[in-house]
């Protein structure tokens, strides 16, 4: 069974399309609000700004989803509030320098000292109502926006975040900052919110959708396409038979790709969304450096004309996590030979796509819009309307023990050598492979073609490494050896 999307009921669970009855009007048309949450926003580039956009233009929907609880933008924190920008501040909103525009009125009144992105001085200080009590953080990074998050959740205040490094990173202190938050909060008093829909996959609600319409499955595996810059490049690449670093430069041509885009091509965040969904998925913390991470500069034009002539496939950046059914999990993020037939063979540009294989459903796919302002925006808002509803799941699934990580993984692999004529090849090619214990199902070559690719049988990765390290010591190996794994066609 095939579940496509879930995201209407996801997104209905949370309240968004269908709202409560919403309340009187007032003379001007617009819903009456009972309440007010009062929004702070770290952080005014691309998804700050979408944010503001969206809680403006939506204002009165808004109102009705949270059962007539109104939405004020109050503040605005951003590293230069003199510069220009394409949004506009909403009225009694102020764009400030000053992170105490935030940070400031511990709804608990033990709040302590601030660190300020700019301190010191009255350059747009902020001194209108510090009575913040949701922060939204967009800024980014592991180091700012940890203090942020950390002393905004201590000072009783909600927290929303796009920031999945931040939780890849800090998931277990940020578990226990939450617990901690909560335990001090009085008799009664509203429970302390943290929600990083956005983290993940932009647009598409799938941490929503693991802490709660999974609840009383079974996951064994969760495979996607979680980089949107990558399956931009790689769709690019294929399509048209462009260069990786033309494809490069296009992607950063267009936003998709940040001018440093190491993270990006080299599958970092990849792994840092798969570390999250492996908490949620399997109840396992996963230091994400342990995974297995391997990025898209290693292929070559070439890769695709044998995945798509003679191997009926596409190449995808996955990040995969599955369970080994001896009590281990293993976790990596690589390049991948994919079936035409499988389902991610058809995820093109920048869309994401996570595949979940669970006991009850089967078989569940989720795709959508995985960065850019109104997609990352939209799911901050969607955090931000659940805070203000008092409706978010405990943000993260109850650990399990018992489960061991284990970094290496088992498939078929593709390896890709280029090589100069000598006497031999074939016969040395299959000692190394023999020494390693990898045996060799076929051996593909395009006519005229100074490369030849192996796909192995079935075996660990770790030995994979070793027959291509062995290889590029032969003198008439060319160049690195390219390998990934071929993916399974369910």
């Amino acid at each position: 069974m095939m579940v496509l999307g879930v995201l209407v009921a996801s997104w209905c669970a949370r309240g968004l399309a269908f709202a409560p009855a919403a309340p009187a009007a007032s003379a001007r048309g617009a819903p009456l609000a009972a309440q007010v949450r009062k929004v702070g926003i770290v952080g005014g580039g691309t998804v700050g700004g979408g944010i503001v956009e969206i809680l403006e233009r939506r204002r009165e929907q808004l109102v009705a989803a949270t059962g007539g609880v109104g939405l004020e933008v109050k503040a605005v924190v951003v590293r230069d509030a003199a510069k220009a920008r394409d949004w506009t501040a909403p009225p009694g909103c102020v764009v400030t320098e000053d992170l105490e525009a935030v940070l400031g009125g511990d709804r608990r009144g033990s709040y302590g000292p601030v660190d300020f992105v700019r301190s010191g001085g009255d350059r747009f200080a902020h001194t209108g109502d510090d009575d913040v009590d949701l922060v939204v953080e967009v800024m980014g990074g592991t180091t700012l926006a940890k203090d942020v998050v950390f002393r905004a959740l201590r000072a009783g205040k909600d927290v929303v975040t796009a920031n999945k490094a931040l939780i890849a990173d800090c998931l277990p202190e940020i578990e226990a900052v939450v617990a901690e938050a909560n335990a001090a909060q009085g008799a009664g008093a509203p429970r302390v919110q943290f929600g990083y829909e956005a983290a993940v996959c932009g647009g598409i609600p799938i941490i929503h959708t693991m802490n709660t319409d999974f609840v009383g499955d079974e996951v064994t595996r969760l495979r996607g396409i979680m980089n949107g810059c990558t399956n931009f490049m790689l769709t690019k690449m294929e399509a048209e038979g462009l260069s990786y670093a033309d494809c490069l430069a296009e992607a950063t041509a267009l936003g998709y790709a940040e001018e440093d885009p190491t993270l990006d091509v080299g599958g970092f965040d990849a792994r840092s969304k798969l570390a999250i969904l492996v908490r949620l998925a399997f109840g396992v913390d996963v230091d994400e450096t342990l995974i297995s991470c391997t990025g898209i500069a290693g292929l070559e034009t070439i890769d695709f004309e044998y995945a798509r002539g003679q191997l009926d496939g596409t190449i995808k950046l996955l990040g995969v996590a599955e369970l080994d059914g001896a009590g281990g999990l293993t976790a990596y993020v690589t390049p991948a030979l994919v079936p035409r037939g499988a389902t991610l063979a058809s995820i093109s540009d920048a869309t994401n796509a996570v595949e979940v294989a669970s006991r009850n459903l089967e078989a569940s796919l989720f795709v959508g819009r995985g960065a850019g302002r109104f997609p990352t925006a939209n799911s901050c808002v969607s955090d931000v309307v659940a805070c203000a509803r008092g409706a978010l799941p405990e943000p993260f699934a109850k650990k399990v023990g018992g489960v061991a990580f284990r970094s290496d993984f088992e498939s078929f692999f593709y390896i890709r050598i280029r090589y100069r004529n000598a006497i031999g090849i074939v016969k040395a090619l299959g000692e190394i492979c023999a020494r390693h214990d990898v045996s060799i199902d076929s051996l593909l070559q395009k006519p005229h073609s100074d490369y030849f690719v192996v796909v192995t049988e079935a075996g660990p990765r770790s030995r994979v490494e070793k027959v291509a390290a062995d290889v590029e010591a032969e003198a008439w190996c060319v160049g690195d050896v390219f390998f990934m794994p071929v993916a399974t066609q369910e």
